[in-house]
């Protein structure tokens, strides 16, 4: 299976995950200049900027978030943020999912 066809797969269940954990998907796949958010949902009047890791270990899912793609994913939030004219309180998670396993890592920071 292709690298991508896992990432959709991955989203899927984040967003299946999500849901059943009482957040609101309220946007996917966003691209701009800088790079792409992968879910964005609404919890608790708190925007989640959701990252989506998804490999064979826990480890391996982890070491893909780097600080390169946090500063990234910051810049591709501003500008999303600026853009939808929101001035919610937000954060930046990472959902890894790896086997059968999905684990939600809330408000991770550089």
């Amino acid at each position: 299976m292709h690298t991508r066809a896992r990432g959709n797969i991955a989203e899927e269940r984040g967003c299946e995950y999500l849901r059943k954990n009482g957040f609101r998907i309220i946007d996917r796949n966003v691209y701009n200049r800088f790079g792409e958010i992968d879910i964005i949902a609404l919890r608790d009047d708190v925007i989640h900027f959701v990252e989506v890791k998804s490999a064979q270990t826990y480890e391996q899912a982890v070491n893909n978030i780097t600080p390169s793609k946090l500063q990234k994913l910051h810049r591709t939030i501003q500008t999303y943020l600026q853009q939808k004219r929101l001035n919610l309180d937000y954060c930046i998670d990472a959902l890894i999912v790896y086997d059968e396993v999905l684990e939600l890592i809330e408000n991770i920071t550089l």
